[in-house]
């Protein structure tokens, strides 16, 4: 964890710029860190102590301009900070590092696997993602886990994170109706925790058979 002087005045959250004005090379970068963030939504409805950021500045150094992965998740933090929501993470408030960063390789592959490599494991993120869509002879999907300061590679299609509770890896399936491989979150047992779609014809599904075994029985379900 970066420190900081108690007696320094720092500047706000509101002080700072919200972005560094930087497009996304392509819809994935911003596609893949929404599925994630809606799974866990669902799976963490109940939980106030947690963000997942999606292209937001995380801001370490009040002299530097803010890094800014695709996505990163926070635990131990507010889910919502106030009314007008986060424009930035700011390490100095938040007073929690990101546990997890994300990097989605575009076409034109830049420093995911070496500069920013670097700066990450210096910032001390105990694990770093990076997914590669475009990789054919190399795994496309890399997990690194901090241990002694050094990015260690993590074996497994889908790496179990204990610190967060969840696996993470890559699947093949539908979402935003574009069928394509996607990162999901898998429980302990290596499950894939459905999307809310899923999760909404899932249930669309139950009630039908619910209407169906009560007509069978001679019940009006319109009549209950």
């Amino acid at each position: 964890m970066v420190n900081y002087d108690p007696l320094a005045r720092l500047p706000s959250s509101k002080e700072l710029p919200d972005s560094d004005d930087t497009p996304v090379d392509n819809q994935l970068q911003k596609s893949i860190p929404d599925l994630l963030r809606s799974v866990l939504a669902m799976a963490w409805a109940d939980s106030m102590d947690w963000f997942f950021g999606i292209r937001m500045g995380i801001y370490y150094d009040p002299n530097l301009p803010a890094i800014v992965p695709d996505a990163f998740l926070s635990l131990g933090v507010k889910r919502f900070y106030d009314e007008n929501l986060r424009s930035s993470y700011v390490l100095w408030e938040e007073k929690k590092l990101p546990i997890l960063v994300l990097e989605v390789v575009s076409q034109i592959v830049r420093s995911e696997y070496s500069t920013k490599k670097v700066e990450y494991a210096k910032l001390g993120f105990l694990y770093y993602v990076i997914y590669n869509p475009f990789r054919c002879d190399k795994p496309r999907l890399e997990v690194y886990k901090l241990v002694n300061n050094t990015y260690e590679l993590l074996n497994g299609d889908r790496v179990w994170l204990p610190e967060i509770g969840l696996a993470i890896g890559m699947e093949r399936g539908t979402y935003l109706g574009i069928p394509r491989e996607w990162l999901y979150w898998y429980d302990q047992q290596r499950q894939r925790l459905l999307t809310p779609q899923e999760q909404a014809q899932l249930a669309q599904q139950r009630a039908q058979l619910l209407v169906e075994r009560l007509r069978s029985l001679g019940i009006d379900p319109d009549l209950i």
